[in-house]
């Protein structure tokens, strides 16, 4: 019974996370309105939907504490990762896709080596750097690393004058509902409830953003329990069901923007929020909770079988980011075929952790060769 409605909260976590996303991208879109193409999704879009990793993040450390709030923590944001540059461009690709009836769509290769380069380099960084034991200058550092790569993407934001009277024309058009405040409470429509009739404004816009955030962290609380709840009933560390389980639905904001600027043609954004997703989790998500912990609570000292699982999973990470790379970069336009292909390695990564949960024979080996490269490092 306890599996039951622990997956039972999981689903309603994720809904509520998902619903508050809708608000929140309908702010990101207007606060946003004057980037270029692919820089809002790697900013606005990719910060704001990598909010639940964060306070995820936060749950796992300072509630659940030490060692297995760590784990717990670089389990989400890593797995998150993982889903998002493998899964999500997937499917925006096919919907995109079937909805143009094309047979590919392009990216720029701008925005893949720029977004691509940058999240292989921290990934890097992060595993050569966190061993067994954690200091406040390890989260400073991954801080201080986004920090540059922000800096870098808003100095090159060129304004669009057109973008303000077509976002105004598009707010007439769809503020066209009779639906009571009460209900859109109800309902969890954020932009009903706080915008209702009235026009966006930066000030509307930013309490939009500032309510669905708190309402994904609340979510996120409930997520982090029903995942400990889960995996204390069929017997595996809560760090397994937070890689796979968590991470996915952690991952629903990036899935809902992406899927929906690819429903717009706008592929650059859809791509750049995953993989700028995934810089701010690695970065911010990991780093801002780590570095605020320590500074309380001081040094963490990792044990040695958490450290082995952590070492397995950050170099997974590293590899099928690589190889992600090389299917977005190469090859003219991205189709069907590279879109099952990032769905295959993500299904490996799934099966690996599931195999790894249970000690399956199999995986020995990888997790050897694994610990090897490690070793060289």
């Amino acid at each position: 019974m306890d599996i039951l409605l622990s997956l039972l909260l999981v689903v309603f976590a994720t809904y509520v996370i998902a619903k508050a996303c809708d608000g929140f991208e309908a702010a990101a879109d207007y606060l946003g309105r004057n980037m270029t193409d692919g820089v809002k999704g790697a900013t606005i879009n990719a910060i704001g939907s990598s909010m639940p990793e964060l306070f995820v993040t936060f749950v796992f450390l300072f509630i659940y504490a030490d060692t297995t709030g760590f784990a717990g923590g670089i389990g989400t944001t890593a797995g998150s990762a993982v889903f998002n540059t493998m899964v999500i461009p997937a499917v925006s690709i096919l919907v995109a896709l079937k909805m143009f009836k094309l047979s590919s769509i392009n990216v720029s290769k701008k925005v893949i080596l720029r977004d691509g380069l940058m999240l292989i380099a921290a990934e890097f960084i992060l595993i050569v750097t966190i061993g067994d034991t954690l200091e406040w200058w390890h989260g400073m550092m991954l801080m201080l690393l986004y920090v540059g790569y922000a800096g870098y993407m808003l100095f090159s934001i060129r304004n669009n004058p057109e973008v303000d009277e077509q976002d105004d024309e598009d707010e007439d058009e769809d503020d066209g509902e009779n639906e009571s405040r009460l209900m859109a409470a109800f309902k969890l429509d954020l932009e009903t409830l706080i915008i209702g009739q009235n026009k966006f404004t930066n000030t509307n816009s930013w309490f939009l953003l500032a309510v669905s955030t708190i309402i994904i962290a609340v979510a996120c609380y409930f997520l982090v329990e029903a995942a400990e709840i889960f995996a204390s009933e069929i017997g595996i560390a809560s760090y397994f069901v937070a890689v796979i389980i968590v991470a996915a639905a952690s991952s629903v904001p990036d899935t809902i923007l992406s899927m929906k600027d690819a429903k717009k043609g706008n592929y650059d954004d859809a791509v750049s929020n995953a993989l700028g997703s995934n810089i701010f989790d690695i970065c911010f998500a990991l780093g801002l909770p780590l570095f605020l912990y320590t500074i309380f609570n001081g040094t963490i000292h990792i044990p040695a079988n958490v450290v082995s699982d952590v070492v397995e999973l950050r170099l997974l990470l590293l590899f099928l980011t690589i190889g992600a790379f090389f299917i977005f970069y190469f090859g003219n336009g991205m189709g069907k075929k590279k879109a099952y292909g990032l769905l295959s390695l993500y299904s490996f990564f799934t099966i690996f952790i599931v195999s790894k949960a249970y000690d399956l024979a199999w995986v020995e080996p990888v997790a050897s060769s694994l610990h090897t490269i490690q070793g060289l490092l």
